[in-house]
């Protein structure tokens, strides 16, 4: 089996001011970090090119489309891509993504060694709300920015590893892993951008969100016996905090790298994905143990409903 040494890129927050030249000027530095430290595989935040931009309510189109990316690679972006193809790192990172049609995404992509894309992910939960909503301490406004996903959960063979990806909000619904993990996944990637403040429920704190993200992150990676890659945006971002708490997580669900700061910070773990086949053969051995029989209720319905 196939090992390989993983890093995530947890970035500091991103001004609305800041140009893409900047931002990408601090990816590029955290990859040669992960060069000097052996890093294979790179994996950078959601929204890895801009602020959280969703935290404010639009209605320019031209003010939103600004966030927006077109084309991937594109000019700005492209020193990214070159310098991973010369260090041979395969990255995986998060965008805002404006299609020919006119549709927008919350997009992450993954690049191969030689710096090609060979996966597109789109955010499917997207959580929040589309209206400005005065109730709440600040705005959340991905259902008005974005497209639910139309790509599914996905898996890619890169570097000889059966790679996935979420974004962030993906991260809390167990469909999200148990999709991928039926085909065969070792290693999910996560980008997010989470604030430190929940808007509806401010004295949750941020000790129990962080706690929540990685009850989510631990409990993907034991279920469906894979490693998980959990990076964040962090830190006071245009006046709102984010968290940090990026982490790296074997297939026994053990946080083997954690981020120390609400910067930009690099954490690494060699991964040897053989610890995958233990959990995959025994206990979630999903060919001899799944009932699939039971389970209609889950794509059957949306929400809940009382029978009783």
């Amino acid at each position: 089996m196939t090992k390989l040494v993983i890093g995530g890129a947890q970035m500091g927050p991103i001004q609305r001011a800041d140009s893409r030249a900047l931002v990408i000027d601090r990816m590029v530095a955290l990859l040669e970090r992960a060069a000097q430290a052996g890093v294979e595989m790179l994996v950078y935040p959601e929204l890895a090119l801009t602020t959280f931009f969703p935290r404010w309510y639009m209605t320019d189109p031209a003010e939103i489309d600004a966030f927006f990316e077109r084309d991937m690679p594109n000019a700005a972006t492209a020193p990214l891509f070159a310098r991973a193809r010369e260090l041979r790192i395969a990255i995986s990172f998060g965008y805002a993504e404006l299609t020919p049609e006119g549709r927008r995404f919350n997009t992450a992509i993954l690049t191969d060694r030689d710096g090609r894309i060979v996966g597109k992910y789109r955010k499917i939960h997207l959580p929040g709300h589309s209206e400005y909503d005065p109730e709440r301490s600040h705005q959340h406004l991905e259902k008005r920015y974005f497209e639910p996903g139309d790509l599914g959960f996905p898996v890619w063979r890169n570097a000889d590893v059966v790679m996935g990806m979420a974004i962030c909000n993906d991260r809390r619904w167990p469909e999200t892993y148990r999709c991928l993990g039926l085909q065969g996944v070792e290693l999910i990637m996560i980008g997010y951008n989470t604030p430190s403040v929940n808007s509806q429920k401010g004295a949750e704190g941020l000790e129990k969100r962080l706690f929540h993200s990685d009850l989510s992150l631990q409990a993907g990676a034991y279920q469906n016996a894979t490693y998980v890659v959990g990076v964040a945006k962090a830190g006071l971002e245009d006046g709102h905090p984010l968290i940090g708490g990026s982490i790296i997580v074997d297939p026994d669900g053990t946080v083997i790298a954690r981020a120390k700061t609400e910067g930009d910070e690099l954490i690494v773990a060699p991964c040897d994905f053989a610890a995958c086949a233990f959990g995959k053969t025994t206990i979630f051995d999903f060919a001899r143990h799944r009932r699939p029989e039971h389970y209609g209720r889950i794509t059957a319905q949306v929400g809940a409903t009382v029978e009783v």
